[in-house]
């Protein structure tokens, strides 16, 4: 019959640790051998073994974000420089008779424009990693065009990439969104979108849509007015409050549900601005100071 092996309690009084748990040698009289009780080095083979496999995939995990990040730095190095940004803005400016640099954007619109368009934008660097993560999702699903682009990467497609689409035109447009965030402050990058946006309807630059549909200045745009104007540059003619009333009206709906969700008004002071009227009007003629 096999006489199981002595566990520690059953090692006898007085015997050495790292001696024969049978005889008491001494390690170094048996070949320098560390004793341990059977079974025991087999029970922490699968945590060593755990714990390899974590570091293994730490290393690595550290050494995709090196590299993604090297690769990175060097897309920015390469892309275009955005210096000439401003020069561009006026150009498109002075091509549809809007006003540039004009007047600041008003804050109405400006909170508007960002609880519709880009939620993030006081936050992130010219790309949405969550938007982007949901727009590359629906394009797995074959669902695409849920919305992914930032207001800076607008910009860029405007300014730079107008005449071009496809993966590659798409991918420079990211990169240039990102320098034009890392190289102007938001008031600007704002001035410029709103000065060359189009708003349907022929009007071109808020201070032009303000005048052209409300007859105000920019900087009088009411919750819902404003909410209206944000709510056009997605589809500025299919949106056009004058040919397609009651679209237009659904977009301003949803820019005001924005504004609420994000706690810019409440969502009784939501309630109450669609219930206002919009007071449009068709006059290209009016003197309203555009901004």
């Amino acid at each position: 019959m096999r006489t199981p092996a002595p566990s520690p309690e059953a090692t006898p009084a007085g015997v050495p640790a790292g001696s024969c748990p049978y005889c008491g040698t001494p390690a170094r009289d048996v070949g320098d051998l560390d004793w341990a009780v059977p079974g025991s080095e087999r029970a922490g083979r699968p945590r060593r073994r755990r714990l390899r496999r974590i570091r293994r995939l730490l290393a690595m995990a550290v050494a995709l974000v090196l590299l993604g990040g090297i690769m990175f730095a060097g897309l920015l190095i390469v892309a275009p420089s955005v210096a000439n940004a401003p020069a561009l803005a006026l150009a498109l400016a002075k091509a549809h008779h809007a006003a540039y640099p004009g007047q600041p954007v008003p804050e109405r619109f400006a909170a508007a424009l960002v609880a519709t368009e880009d939620h993030r934008f006081y936050s992130e660097a010219g790309i949405d990693p969550l938007a982007l993560a949901r727009v590359t999702a629906g394009y797995l699903v074959s669902k695409p065009g849920q919305g992914g682009t930032t207001i800076y990467q607008q910009l860029a497609k405007t300014l730079y990439v107008s005449d071009r689409s496809g993966t590659l035109a798409k991918s420079e447009q990211a990169l240039l969104g990102i320098k034009l965030a890392l190289s102007y402050p938001k008031a600007t990058i704002l001035q410029m979108y709103s000065s060359i946006a189009y708003f349907g309807h022929g009007y071109y630059g808020l201070g032009a849509a303000s005048c052209g549909y409300f007859a105000v200045a920019s900087a009088a745009l009411t919750w819902p007015q404003a909410a209206l104007l944000a709510g056009l540059v997605q589809a500025p003619s299919a949106d056009d409050p004058l040919a397609h009333f009651t679209l237009a009206r659904a977009r301003e709906a949803h820019v005001l549900d924005r504004l609420a969700a994000l706690g810019t008004i409440t969502r009784a002071q939501a309630e109450r601005a669609y219930q206002q009227s919009l007071h449009l009007t068709n006059d290209r003629t009016s003197r309203c100071a555009a901004s």
